[in-house]
């Protein structure tokens, strides 16, 4: 079965404990590795997580229960709930925000109200989990701390991620009627055509002159010069 039982180890330790089922129908049920569960019971894995009966909680029919202890090759299913879980809607408002990061909000509102003015006031309440109050007061200066507030990413304080930020800033691009390159001018990722381009082959360098003290003289050459300068001071006599 694809579905696993609700906590598998807290599972798997009561089925080791209080059955006769082996290492493999537990790590079947439990959707755990048979090395795991051999682990479980030698007390090398899973120390101090108390076992979860599985029949009790409504996962596992006694019946089934039976069946796998009579027969190894037996694979233990999941019992299926009679009873259906309500899917749990978003809850909209201002994003929960750690205590301890509290007092970085008033400064990523005056980086997002200096850098994007275009957000508005719900847009930046979401992302960094602030109130109107506090933005309108920021924005007016009348905050208590203003004199300390300095603008900081909202990214670099981890009150929002990247993307987040992104996306509220090219929705509000496009609600103002900015072109598509300007709302997306935030993006820091390359197109491919320009990160696989080759690279241009680079120019050999120009060969310098021959400088005069590199060249290669043979004897022969070196006699015929010393002997022209022998005859030109006799030349020059006459």
């Amino acid at each position: 079965m694809s579905d696993a039982p609700l906590m598998p180890k807290a599972t798997a330790v009561w089925l080791i404990d209080n059955t006769g089922l082996t290492f493999r129908q537990i790590a079947d049920f439990c959707h755990l590795h048979e090395l795991e569960v051999k682990g479980i019971a030698d007390g090398d894995v899973a120390q101090g997580i108390k076992g979860l009966d599985p029949i009790a909680s409504g996962q596992l029919s006694r019946e089934e229960l039976e069946r796998g202890e009579a027969d190894e090759e037996h694979r233990l299913k999941l019992s299926q709930s009679t009873t259906g879980i309500p899917v749990t809607k978003g809850r909209k408002g201002p994003r929960y925000t750690p205590v301890s990061r509290r007092q970085d909000r008033p400064d990523a509102i005056y980086w997002l109200l200096r850098n994007h003015p275009e957000l508005k006031d719900s847009q930046i309440m979401k992302l960094v989990g602030t109130t109107k109050t506090t933005i309108q007061a920021i924005r007016d200066g009348t905050h208590w701390n203003s004199k300390n507030i300095k603008p900081v990413d909202p990214v670099t304080l981890g009150l929002c991620a990247q993307l987040e930020l992104d996306f509220a800033v090219e929705k509000a691009a496009r609600r103002s009627g900015k072109p598509t390159e300007e709302a997306r001018s935030t993006q820091t990722l390359l197109p491919a055509s320009e990160t696989t381009a080759p690279e241009p082959a680079e120019a050999e360098p120009e060969a310098l002159p021959e400088r005069e003290e590199d060249k290669k003289y043979d004897v022969d050459s070196v006699f015929a010069k010393l002997k022209d300068l022998k005859t030109e001071p006799a030349e020059s006599e006459e």
